[in-house]
């Protein structure tokens, strides 16, 4: 070994040893006839000093050495001067009086500062150069907490006679939502492989063949525009059961997600057990199926309160079938004029017209009636004092608070209020950041109906079971038929989800056909499957939740690729390996493939 400790492990208790070090010089100070070096290592950083005196042979090595040159150094430990101590350091209670420095090997200038602050950083310049920006303490710590997560997730499962079992990466295509990446097939001119966007279909497989309990850290790969909580290529635990409900899956991730939090994190679950919303309930409450609960506003429904209204922003909504909806900006009555500006063009992102807003300055008089001067408004000189006062009554707002309201088709006035609320919330310190707040999300609609296309699609994907009582309405009323169907979310993100799955080939040939699969097709694309369930295959299902996602959440960063060694840039590239790349004719005829021009971009 060339160092005999880590530069993150000495303490007073080692003072008088002699010990090597190695590792990476994250900050050098000449001061003439001595020389600092905080010498660092992915557990730590410690001291190093060097005396011209006592040692001139080590001075002149560590007088050549910068900042990121990798050094071995050997020497005595021992306790620092009194009044020179570092209480924010691990190590600062003690240095290495050096005798010998080594340079094991020198380096050029970084492209920014390891020890620097990686806010501060373009992040393109970060990916580009990952092996430095791996360095810094963060992404070393977030890669460890990685590895403790993963560790867990293994030996809870093992402890509860899981099976883990690795699942084939070429299999066939059969697109179950986003693009499939394929894979050309030189054995097989003209055929292709596909990666899997998830293991669904083999695991399912897993539970006819009789496995019964399965887990797996598996590599998916999905096709789709990134965002900050998405990859090309991801990480999930993939888990199948069964004999069992949703109750009982439920129950066992719960189980596994309040240790897991307990294990990694100092901050306590908002609620055990964790509370369960339906789709329904969730939608009309937060207009979103993965509310974040670490604070209290509520969307709220006062349509009711305006349905005769003269106003008519409200009553060219509600005739078109649309919604009014809004929620309290608690104490917001009082916000400057520019702020509510903006609060306008924020919901204008997400297809709003516009925000009406209402400011409670004071209480209703006697009779009930809101004075003009207790009210802060551009809209209730449109509104009768009737609506005025129902449709605070609705908000349930109270003097002080702002309400803020849009009117609209209900999917823009959920997706814009959604998204309002958080930032309501952030912009008022509403959010309780010291909580973990979980919840479920259940009774998702089994089929959404697709404008563009004309035609049913599955919610979640074309295996989930739909509730037991409601097959009988499949073909009759497909849009209401609600399925087994499970998401649990943490702090607004969605950590993972799943179902029941179908397990008969007869229910899961009406669905197919529900999505405008004839015979051959269901034969072409999921013959495995359904020919399977003809053997005898159990109740079963899972849950698959995104690593990256849960590890993300517990280092409390907003981007997966903080927790990703290399991850690939929202445009898709690795700026690193500078993929993708072109490749050459040779290989492109070895695999019978010809390009065609690329089309233009549209413009």
């Amino acid at each position: 070994m060339l160092k005999s400790h880590t530069c993150g492990e000495l303490r007073e208790s080692h003072i008088g040893q002699r010990v090597t070090l190695a590792g990476w010089v994250n900050r050098r100070r000449d001061h003439g006839g001595l020389i600092f070096i905080d010498l660092r290592d992915r557990f730590g950083l410690t001291q190093v000093t060097i005396d011209s005196e006592s040692a001139a042979a080590a001075h002149a090595v560590a007088d050549q050495a910068r900042n990121e040159y990798v050094l071995q150094v050997s020497g005595v430990v021992q306790a620092r001067p009194a009044g020179f101590e570092n209480p924010n350091l691990e190590t600062g209670a003690i240095e290495v009086i050096a005798d010998a420095v080594t340079i094991l090997n020198p380096a050029k200038t970084p492209p920014f500062y390891i020890s620097g602050n990686a806010d501060e950083v373009d992040e393109a310049l970060r990916l580009k150069y990952r092996y430095l920006d791996l360095r810094r303490p963060r992404m070393a710590n977030n890669l460890a907490l990685r590895h403790r997560i993963v560790r867990f997730i293994r030996e809870y499962f093992s402890a509860r006679d899981f099976l883990e079992i690795e699942t084939p990466i070429l299999l066939k295509s059969t697109p179950e939502g986003a693009r499939d990446f394929v894979v050309p097939s030189r054995l097989h001119p003209h055929e292709f492989y596909a990666l899997p966007q998830s293991p669904q279909q083999l695991k399912q497989l897993l539970m006819v063949g009789g496995i019964e309990r399965y887990f797996q850290i598996a590599r998916c790969f999905r096709d789709e525009d990134l965002r900050a909580d998405r990859q090309l290529e991801f990480t999930q635990l993939d888990v199948e059961m069964s004999f069992v409900d949703a109750a009982d899956i439920r129950a066992l991730i719960e189980g596994m997600l309040i240790e897991l939090a307990r294990e990694v994190s100092p901050k306590p679950i908002w609620k055990v057990p964790f509370p369960v919303l339906t789709y329904a309930e969730a939608m009309d409450k937060y207009g979103i199926d993965r509310p974040d609960l670490r604070f209290g506003v509520e969307l709220v429904n006062v349509g009711a309160a305006v349905a005769r209204s003269e106003f008519s922003v409200f009553r060219n909504a509600l005739a078109a079938g649309g919604q009014v909806k809004g929620l309290v900006y608690p104490g917001g009555a009082s916000i400057a004029r520019r702020e509510i500006d903006e609060l306008t063009d924020f919901v204008k992102q997400y297809g709003a017209k516009g925000l009406v807003w209402i400011g409670v300055t004071a209480a209703p008089g006697a009779d009930g009636f809101y004075a003009e001067e207790a009210l802060r408004s551009q809209v209730t000189k449109f509104l009768s004092p009737v609506e005025i006062r129902d449709l605070i009554t609705a908000a349930g707002a109270q003097p002080g608070d702002l309400i803020l309201a849009v009117a609209d088709k209900p999917s823009v006035v959920a997706q814009s209020l959604c998204n309002l609320r958080l930032e309501v919330g952030r912009r008022a310190g509403l959010i309780d950041t010291s909580v973990l707040a979980f919840c479920w999300v259940v009774d998702f609609p089994l089929l959404e109906y697709n404008e563009d296309e004309k035609r049913w699609q599955a919610v979640h994907h074309p295996f989930t079971s739909a509730l037991d009582d409601h097959w009988e309405r499949l073909e009759r009323d497909p849009g209401s038929v609600l399925a087994k169907a499970y998401d649990v979310i943490l702090n607004g993100w969605e950590l993972g989800g799943g179902s029941i799955r179908i397990h008969r080939s007869d229910l899961q040939d009406r669905l197919f056909a529900m999505l405008g699969m004839g015979r051959a097709e269901m034969d072409q694309r999921f013959g495995h499957m359904l020919e399977a369930f003809q053997y005898g295959a159990p109740p079963h299902g899972g849950i698959a939740l995104g690593i990256d996602r849960v590890v993300a959440l517990f280092a409390e960063t907003p981007s997966i690729r903080d927790v990703i060694a290399f991850p690939k840039t929202a445009m898709g590239t690795d700026l690193m390996l500078e993929t993708p790349s072109p490749i050459s004719e040779e290989q492109l005829a070895e695999l019978h493939i010809m390009l065609r021009p690329a089309k233009e971009p549209a413009r």
